[in-house]
């Protein structure tokens, strides 16, 4: 049986352009995968207590109310924008791998991998917290099936936010987004690649990369469900302060939110939303971790074709 420590697995000889590409196309099939979950996970968190008696009364009433396609209201920003914040997210997550062990075909520790994912989750706030704003703020628009929203897309908002508040706009909940993200890509890569490594043992006599899309997505799965366990709380409170009334100001602002959500709805209210976010990361987290690793494993090889 080969030793896991060699053996990197098709993210382990990443890098570079290959990781931008890879990270892109999983990206957008997380999306088209997890967004009306999502939707029903960002309107339960910034609602008080009362609107929604849970998830399920939650997508009722959006389809109800605004049709099948009120669960995709949003859904244009993190298409584009998680494209380009996904393959920023791997090729610093590969690069955060690589500088610890010195080479991109060598296989981290476990607490290697926390350090590299909890690394790229800051470099991925960049991007991440100005599509998530975008995001948030749409979904929370309700109507009916027919009626103009407010914004019909995260241009016409962005351009809005800007004029009204200036750069501010934009950067609103930068460093929520980054308290969130930390915990949340450390757990996430982590469940990923001790699920992979145990499979790989398993099934395919310790070589990663004889593992097929099944055991892949499994490990995917398991990478986004400790996403959301590691770092729920902290997303309920950067939805609360992305939806505002303005910008806030300093760092306090963090903790302020949390004093307000406790103070409504007690400790119950850093968790509502968190069934359909687990459920959404299980489809969405297979999908994007086994897209990333089936694409790295074709321009890898492809890549051996050509030299």
């Amino acid at each position: 049986m080969a030793d896991a420590r060699e053996d990197g697995g098709a993210g382990g000889t990443g890098g570079g352009w290959k990781d931008f590409v890879a990270g892109s196309v999983a990206g957008a099939a997380q999306v088209v995968v997890g967004h009306p979950l999502d939707t029903i996970k960002v309107r339960m968190q910034i609602e008080g207590p009362g609107v929604f008696r849970g998830p399920v009364d939650c997508l009722l009433k959006t389809v109800r109310n605004e049709g099948l396609l009120g669960m995709y209201k949003g859904m244009a920003s993190p298409l584009v924008g998680i494209a380009a914040v996904n393959s920023l997210l791997f090729w610093a997550y590969s690069l955060g791998k690589t500088l610890q062990t010195g080479s991109p075909a060598a296989t981290p520790t476990l607490g290697q991998v926390a350090i590299a994912g909890a690394g790229a989750g800051v470099v991925n706030s960049v991007l991440a917290s100005p599509v998530e704003l975008l995001k948030v703020r749409l979904q929370a628009q309700y109507g009916s099936p027919g009626s103009a929203p407010a914004f019909r897309g995260p241009v016409a908002l962005a351009r809005h936010l800007v004029r009204q508040f200036g750069a501010r706009g934009i950067a609103w909940g930068f460093w929520a987004t980054v308290a969130r993200e930390i915990p949340a890509y450390a757990a996430f890569y982590t469940g990923f690649e001790f699920a992979k490594r145990r499979f790989a043992q398993a099934l395919a006599g310790g070589d990663a990369d004889r593992l097929g899309p099944l055991p892949l997505m499994a490990s995917g799965s398991v990478g986004g469900v400790s996403y959301w366990v590691a770092s729920y709380p902290l997303d309920v409170v950067k939805s609360r302060v992305q939806n505002s009334a303005a910008p806030p100001r300093g760092l306090g602002y963090i903790a302020a939110a949390a004093r307000e959500i406790a103070a409504e709805q007690g400790w119950r209210g850093f968790f509502r939303g968190f069934s359909p976010s687990v459920l959404r990361s299980i489809p969405a987290a297979a999908v994007t971790f086994a897209t990333y690793e089936l694409v790295m494993r074709a321009l890898n090889s492809g890549q051996r074709q050509l030299q």
